[in-house]
């Protein structure tokens, strides 16, 4: 496993991370499904201590995600290691009963329940988890003065932001001053870390490091899905319905696939080795954080840390997926 400092911070982290969303299983916010299939804690234990053994010591999580049970559940798991490793989370998904997420007070509760739930005394890295601060940002400029006394009183120790847009980023990124930005990204979708881009430019001029999620762009990456036979998801995940899951850009996405095939082979530690890697080629990338369900896919995914990757492999998946 190799190591890469977070932005001005000191702190190292593992390239490859655990992304901990699906851990929360099932589960819906205002009505609105945002969980994912419900998971094994046998299962999940097993994995994460494979991923600690393999060097591991990221792991990304988030109020939100099963409305604190994936929190809690690798505060469990981890027990009284905890403390050895950087552990990331997020506010702003879950509103409580406040009238907006990134109401001043609801960050401070919120925070301080994650502590409760995660078990420390601190958080490494506490990100706003998205960029809607509400109508003409009105809790915008109370949200980045609460969240920097939370860092003042030890609470946290960096600041995070994740957004889905350009716009958020070059809005936000001057007023938050984070250490570390967080989105989607893949060989599908690397707006963000693309030469020239607005945030590429401004993680550039402000040494910031970018965390990636989603990077095996949810199984696509890896042939995982048939264009005969779309996914169904249960009630409460939030892939159901989802576009990129329908016959059609299945239909879309299966040459590109089976070029990538006939570059890497069809073997899935493979695929997900050029698709890690590949994001892992951008300097500005910290690290990338693929979720999991069980031992075989950590396993898959973390085969990817060996995995020998050229520029010209480089070259040959950005140019594969521009043409899409």
């Amino acid at each position: 496993m190799k190591y890469r400092e977070i932005g001005k911070t000191g702190i190292k982290v593992s390239e490859i991370g655990l992304g901990c969303w699906t851990m929360g299983g099932l589960n819906w916010v205002n009505g609105v499904p945002n969980g994912w299939a419900n998971v094994d804690e046998g299962e999940i234990r097993s994995a994460i201590d494979y991923a600690i053994e393999q060097g591991v010591n990221h792991f990304d999580n988030a109020d939100v995600y099963g409305n604190g049970k994936a929190e809690r559940m690798l505060a469990k798991i981890l027990g009284k290691r905890s403390n050895n490793f950087f552990i990331a989370t997020k506010v702003g998904w879950f509103p409580g009963t406040a009238a907006h997420a990134y109401e001043p007070q609801h960050i401070r509760h919120q925070c301080e329940q994650s502590l409760v739930n995660l078990n420390r005394d601190h958080i490494d890295l506490y990100y706003f988890h998205h960029g809607n601060f509400g109508e003409s940002d009105m809790y915008l400029d109370d949200a980045v003065d609460t969240i920097y006394k939370l860092k003042s009183e030890g609470k946290i120790r960096f600041i995070g932001q994740s957004a889905y847009s350009h716009d958020d980023f070059v809005k936000l990124i001057p007023k938050v001053n984070p250490d570390a930005i967080q989105s989607s990204a893949s060989a599908l979708d690397y707006k963000y870390l693309a030469d020239g881009s607005p945030t590429r430019r401004l993680l550039e001029e402000k040494q910031i490091s970018f965390i990636a999620f989603g990077p095996i762009a949810q199984g696509l990456l890896l042939g995982k899905y048939s264009k005969e036979n779309p996914p169904a998801f249960e009630p409460g995940d939030h892939r159901a319905n989802a576009q990129r899951f329908s016959k059609e850009n299945l239909e879309r996405l299966d040459p590109l696939i089976a070029k990538l095939k006939e570059r890497f082979g069809s073997d899935t530690r493979n695929l997900a080795g050029a698709a890690l890697q590949f994001l892992l080629h951008f300097s500005v990338t910290g690290a990338v954080i693929p979720g999991f369900r069980s031992l075989d896919q950590v396993k898959i995914n973390l085969a990817a840390a060996d995995f020998a990757f050229s520029d010209e492999d480089f070259y040959f998946v950005k140019d594969l997926f521009s043409q899409k």
